[in-house]
């Protein structure tokens, strides 16, 4: 009786995608927490918000890179980040900015419903760009997903349509699709200094326009774990994660943000979601879920 045949290629491969879907999920689930900090902070001016956010995430990138990789290890992949890594810094400066200013301008409902097409806009970025292929059951999840959001927003959505803050909203979609599709084909490069470069670049943009640095010693508190964890640590999570599996199951899985921030709010502000959210949240639950199983599924018959 012969012995079983191993492929430790595909096994290697399958660990790889299983822990960068991992990577991936933490990060949605870390930058869930973001809705509720800002809600807690008790600052107008949304540039200062933006400033104190992004100094703070730049602060912990940069001791994680030098705890994880040395000085001499972090100064390597500021050298070989190169216009790939110029590229998403630039992508997550865009949408994390655009994110604080569209909420002076627009609902978080409107936010939310166009950003759900994230994972559309990355999926077909990747087709068109670098033919990447990708399954029926993908494009199946990605529309139960928009439509899920669609039923959770749908209560909150007003008939008054701003035109900065959703173009704000729709610019975010496409730079997080960009930086999503960049660091997946881009994925020999190391992407953490690309985020903290991003995170350096809103904080000199938030410089030139904040017309107020002080806050109160609370705010100071909710702003650095708004910063440090909820910024900093999920982007240290996505890049690391986002190289390792495709652009549309990348951007899929950052869908769980959406489903989540409700339930924070409801936790720690008491403001419990209507019927709409918590049927639409279980919509979107359900196709990430689906979309998870079927790719176990494949993995294990190939």
């Amino acid at each position: 009786m012969s012995a079983p045949v191993t492929h430790p290629t595909a096994n290697s491969e399958a660990r790889k995608r299983g822990y960068g879907a991992a990577l991936v999920l933490g990060s949605a689930i870390v930058w869930s927490f973001g809705g509720t900090l800002a809600r807690m902070l008790d600052i107008e001016d949304g540039w200062t918000v933006v400033f104190w956010r992004s100094l703070f995430a730049a602060f912990f990138l940069l001791g994680f890179m030098l705890v994880r990789d040395g000085r001499r290890g972090t100064a390597r992949m500021f050298s070989e980040m190169g216009l790939p890594g110029i590229a998403v810094g630039v992508c997550f400066a865009t949408a994390s900015t655009s994110f604080i200013l569209a909420l002076a301008y627009t609902t978080v409902a409107n936010i939310l419903l166009i950003q759900a097409s994230v994972p559309l806009i990355a999926a077909l970025m990747s087709w068109v760009l670098f033919r990447e292929r990708i399954a029926l059951h993908t494009w199946i999840a990605i529309a139960v997903v928009i439509c899920g959001v669609g039923v959770m927003v749908s209560g909150s959505i007003t008939g008054t349509v701003s035109p900065i803050g959703d173009a704000l909203a729709l610019l975010i979609a496409f730079a997080f699709a960009s930086a999503t599709v960049i660091t997946r084909r881009f994925s020999h490069v190391r992407m953490t200094p690309a985020v903290f470069t991003g995170t350096v670049l809103a904080c000199g943009m938030a410089a030139t326009q904040a017309t107020d640095y002080s806050v109160t010693p609370s705010d100071l508190g909710i702003l650095v774990v708004f910063g440090a964890f909820n910024f900093g640590l999920g982007l240290a999570l996505f890049v690391t994660g986002a190289r390792l599996v495709p652009s549309a199951l990348a951007a899929l899985l950052g869908t769980a943000e959406t489903v989540l921030a409700p339930l924070w709010v409801a936790i720690f502000l008491g403001e419990v979601p209507g019927e709409r959210t918590i049927v639409g949240g279980f919509i979107v639950l359900a196709a990430l879920l689906g979309y998870l199983g079927v790719e176990v599924w494949r993995q294990r018959r190939s």
